[in-house]
């Protein structure tokens, strides 16, 4: 809710003392549900190589993570209601840890769509921790600070992510056979055992690191579970049935621009992340552990934004920042399409520095003013992750094609697939100024 930095925050401590516990356990979930996120976003282009399929048939790692998301957040917040915060962060855990062992068996059949039911599992887990731990760090406290803990949280979620793109370079990419696709597909016609050898000790070499993650979960769902949480503060009540609250939602234009602004952001950062592999392997020729470097450049780049862009929600309307930012990250993405070769791959890169700030302000100026309605209304905004995997899969077909010709400039299918990523950056652009005409109104 980082639009709210701008306002008054009053007195008093941003975590008071009795909560001080709690916020720690409940902060330890964002870092990771952004390890899981960013340790799976190569994994598409390792997939890719070891099972020899499209990048459009790869990307459907993506659509059955965030699928967990559009799924299961709803179904999450009305669980969270009904059963209270700690049920919500049992729940998702086992969900997590779930999908992680499941690796185990589909390895062993060395199916894809295993792997991906284990995805999907996985990240309806994942959607269970954000849509409890979101509102639950908000209700740690007086609400007037409120958005300052729930960006101090936040802060967390990138260092999961930067040791999840670590780990993802170190003890998977580059652990997997060396062999590109050519040779495999070449060894794969001449030596079939051989290949399959090769597949199985590659698919082996996945398993392990969302094995141990799985164990790690199990252990946090210990912690949890002996953990006494408190209930969390309790703001502006309304009258909470769940029709009423549906119909007030739907019919606030600025709550629905969020949920569309947020689907359309979050396809934009999983296409920027997940392809800047397939970006510098294709046009640059490089190994995929040395353009995974490059993932987390962009990740160090975003944390080191984020506070930067935080500091200038003092000075700034928040839509005015977003809209800028969109602006900016547009301008980068089409650097990186008309752009050849490293500059065009530094152009991609750049991007991450205008998307740090747009998750949570999108969702502090969508929850806005919404009182107890917040609590269901988070879900929606969690529900819209779910853009992370339709755009992936649309994106992977048009690199699949052919190059296009521009006339005086041809550019290959992998730059031309960036359109994608310019297109969400002009949704959120809009939405960004016109909340911004509409509160300065």
């Amino acid at each position: 809710m980082s639009e709210d930095a701008s306002e008054p925050q009053g007195g008093g401590p941003v975590i008071p003392p009795h909560y001080f516990l709690p916020f720690v356990l409940v902060t330890t979930l964002f870092a990771l549900w952004g390890f899981a996120n960013d340790i799976t976003n190569p994994m598409v282009a390792a997939f890719k190589n070891i099972l020899l399929i499209s990048n459009y048939e790869s990307s459907l790692v993506q659509s059955a993570f965030y699928g967990g998301y559009c799924v299961m957040a709803i179904p999450a917040a009305l669980f969270i209601r009904r059963m209270g915060y700690k049920a919500g962060v049992l729940m998702g855990l086992a969900l997590y840890a779930t999908g992680c062992l499941l690796f185990v068996p589909a390895g062993q059949a060395m199916a894809f769509s295993a792997f991906l039911t284990a995805y999907f599992i996985m990240t309806s887990g994942l959607a269970f921790l954000e849509t409890t731990a979101n509102p639950y760090i908000l209700a740690m406290g007086p609400e007037h600070n409120a958005p300052r803990r729930l960006n101090f949280a936040q802060a967390f979620n990138p260092v999961g992510s930067i040791i999840g793109m670590i780990t993802a370079r170190n003890l998977i990419l580059a652990r997997l056979d060396p062999a590109d696709e050519e040779a495999r597909r070449a060894l794969a016609e001449s030596e079939p055992a051989a290949f399959e050898a090769i597949q199985r000790s590659d698919l082996a070499v996945i398993v392990g690191p969302y094995v141990t993650l799985g164990l790690v979960v199990l252990g946090v769902l210990v912690v949890f579970a002996l953990a006494k949480l408190p209930q969390g503060e309790t703001y502006e009540k309304g009258d909470s049935r769940l029709l009423p609250t549906l119909g007030r939602l739907f019919s606030n234009p600025r709550y629905l621009g969020g949920v569309v602004a947020q689907a359309f952001y979050v396809g934009a950062q999983i296409m920027c992340w997940t392809f800047i592999i397939q970006y510098g392997v294709n046009e640059l020729g490089m190994k995929a552990e040395v353009a995974q470097s490059y993932n987390i450049a962009a990740m160090i780049i975003f944390v080191t934004s984020r506070f930067i862009c935080t500091y200038l929600l003092k000075f700034v309307n928040p839509g005015t920042l977003l809209g800028v930012l969109a602006v900016g990250g547009g301008m980068l993405v089409s650097g990186a399409i008309l752009l050849p070769g490293q500059a065009g791959l530094l152009c991609l890169v750049g991007v991450s520095a205008c998307m740090s700030l747009m998750f949570p302000t999108i969702y502090g100026i969508a929850l806005r003013g919404l009182g107890d309605d917040a609590k269901l209304a988070s879900a929606g905004l969690i529900c819209a992750i779910g853009g992370g995997c339709v755009m992936p899969p649309l994106q992977g077909k048009i690199m699949d094609g052919s190059a296009v010709d521009l006339g005086s400039l041809t550019l290959s299918a992998t730059r031309a697939s960036f359109v994608l990523p310019l297109i969400c950056f002009v949704v959120v652009a809009v939405y960004g100024f016109a909340t911004s005409k509409r509160q300065a109104a």
